[in-house]
């Protein structure tokens, strides 16, 4: 039954904590194997006055946009075709890949490659997991398609699956996998 301490500089809201005491509770599960009901976390806080490093006094530094909330955003601008916010949140070297292995840097290629395929898809999510290495994090994404094909009829029930490659809050690369091109078959 292992008991967690953390001690952290008075200023964090309590969804931050929250989020760091579950995220802590999650390690030591799949670290040691202890069910979460076994697993306690507490948080303390000090003064900044009673903090220092490195001989220095400290505040807190601002918690950072959490991976799933960047993804929805960046795929929110996109479903919009906001394509310069949507690039706010990616990374230098940023790629996607797309079903058939079509591969791309640029979100206008993406947008010119997807106007023979379709006028419009919204993404109704079903879940998000994800999954951390340090400052690097993996989300995925999951749900259904829905829109309007070429010819004007709609569309809906698609399943996808998303894969996303974060550094820090930026956007690194995308993986996608669906089922419209068997459903434009039928």
């Amino acid at each position: 039954m292992p008991l967690i301490e953390c001690t952290l500089i008075k200023g964090y809201d309590s969804e931050v904590r929250q989020r760091l005491a579950e995220r802590v509770t999650d390690a030591a599960c799949s670290s040691i194997g202890a069910a979460a009901d076994f697993v306690t976390v507490t948080i303390k806080e000090v003064d900044a006055d009673n903090y220092m490093r490195g001989r220095t006094k400290r505040v807190p530094a601002p918690a950072p946009r959490q991976p799933e909330d960047t993804v929805r955003a960046f795929l929110a601008a996109m479903e919009r075709r906001d394509l310069d916010a949507a690039k706010g949140f990616l990374a230098d070297g940023f790629a996607m890949t797309f079903p058939g292995g079509n591969r791309f840097t640029e979100l206008a290629e993406l947008v010119t490659w997807s106007q023979g395929r379709y006028q419009s898809v919204t993404k109704t999510f079903e879940g998000f997991d994800c999954a951390f290495h340090g400052t690097s994090a993996t989300v995925f994404c999951f749900g259904t398609l829905s829109g309007i094909w070429p010819d004007g009829t709609a569309f809906e029930g698609i399943r996808f699956i998303d894969r996303f490659e974060l550094e820090g809050e930026a956007i690194t690369s995308q993986m996608v996998w669906n089922a419209l091109a068997g459903a434009r078959q039928e």
